[in-house]
């Protein structure tokens, strides 16, 4: 007698061969080559293991179906891990075996129309379906083919919701709405799952109703609630090396789009010169993120990005210093909750070297101004933020007592 998993090869082979569609006909057909009597739960339950094997993310679709899911990797065909929100939780599924999880990874590769074998043995795509492929093959990954699923929120939260769970303070939250409103340029730092996309998209349901917002990403993870909303997306090299369309290509169009804001999803490479340019000549307002470990860390890490672009040290300080405004970096506890915890100004020293200066720490929910919040109030007040509203975010009490490090150039 057949083991399950046995009959189910046999069939696939069948269908296979034949070039017929997993269909329920088709599948009855290759059960009664196989000999024995087929009830009809025996051939339902044949047909939905190769459905799930042969559509969709095939055994992981449950996962990803879950609407807590953010991620989900698989280290081996027994090692698979989810994340709902909490941090990695290991989770009770079992591929078969390494060939099938192999066959999972290419499957998902072509349907993005991406390469995946032995002389292409790694890739990075998006699925039809939003969600971001990572995979590695033997002998690469030599414990055997990895897979990374990263899901797009499906929820979008407010600047309020934020604030209900914990996320911003009130008094945080009317600044940044502020920011916002004012047309401050600004980047959201963080680590990965800090929650930068997520706080990205409620800063800007918070812009005017009549700002045309251009959203150049990687892959379509914002979704803001502003009404005119147009969205650029990247797109990888086919099969053939073909076809690549980068986020610098896009920031540049974006530019020709008449945007009253510019919005990289993810600052991640060269595209980082077209971001700053633009920001320089008259498009207030823009922003992104970028992966940083610290708010500190950011002037760093964008010059690393302008030299991988050919752009010089001084260049890109210069460029720097006039158009980004202030930095808001976020972090993630070990309860799971991504919290914001300090807004910082991005400001020139004397040497010319843009530097960051804490305006606001978040400490147990609680806004302590730092030697920034004098040189915040400022820039707000000079975009016509009203003295009432800087007084409900405490910042004119700050303005008082923290004079600020550098000058404004």
């Amino acid at each position: 007698m057949l083991s399950d998993a046995e009959l189910v090869d046999r069939v696939r082979s069948r269908l296979v061969t034949s070039g017929a569609p997993p269909t329920r006909a088709a599948v009855a057909a290759a059960l009664r080559h196989e000999g024995g009597v087929r009830g009809d739960n025996e051939i339902a339950a044949v047909l939905a293991r190769l459905e799930s094997e042969l559509v969709g993310a095939g055994p992981l679709e449950g996962l990803l179906r879950d609407p807590q899911v953010t991620d989900v990797l698989v280290n081996a065909p027994d090692e698979v891990w989810v994340d709902r929100g909490a941090g990695l939780e290991r989770a009770r599924l079992r591929l078969a075996g390494e060939e099938g999880l192999r066959r999972l990874a290419q499957r998902l590769a072509a349907a993005s129309g991406r390469r995946l074998d032995d002389a292409q043995p790694f890739v990075d795509a998006r699925l039809p379906g939003g969600v971001r492929l990572h995979a590695v093959l033997p002998p690469v990954s030599p414990r055997g083919t990895t897979l990374s699923l990263r899901v797009p929120r499906r929820q979008v939260f407010s600047l309020r919701e934020l604030t209900a769970v914990g996320s911003v303070p009130p008094a945080l939250a009317r600044l940044l709405a502020l920011v916002v409103h004012t047309h401050l340029a600004f980047v959201i730092s963080g680590g990965t799952g800090s929650g930068k996309t997520t706080l990205l998209s409620a800063l800007l349901g918070e812009t005017d109703s009549g700002d045309r917002v251009l959203l150049v990403e990687d892959s379509g993870e914002l979704r803001p609630s502003c009404p005119h909303v147009v969205r650029l997306e990247a797109r990888g090299a086919n099969a053939e090396g073909a076809g690549e369309v980068t986020l610098r290509d896009l920031v540049r169009q974006a530019l020709r789009m008449r945007p009253d804001r510019i919005v990289v999803g993810e600052v991640r490479g060269a595209e980082v010169v077209d971001l700053l340019s633009a920001l320089n000549t008259g498009h207030e307002g823009g922003c992104g993120t970028v992966h940083a470990n610290s708010a500190a860390d950011v002037p760093a890490r964008l010059e690393a990005l302008g030299a991988v672009a050919g752009m010089s040290r001084a260049a890109l300080h210069s460029q720097l210093a006039s158009a980004l405004d202030l930095g808001i970096h976020l972090r993630r506890g070990a309860d799971g909750l991504r919290r914001v915890e300090e807004i910082v100004l991005l400001e020139a020293g004397a040497d010319g070297l843009v530097r960051t200066v804490d305006a606001l720490t978040v400490v147990d929910a609680t806004l302590r101004p730092g030697r920034g919040a004098q040189a915040l109030h400022r820039l707000l007040g000079a975009r016509g933020a009203p003295a009432a509203d800087l007084a409900a975010c405490g910042l004119i009490e700050a303005a008082r007592t923290h004079p600020p490090q550098f000058p404004r150039p």
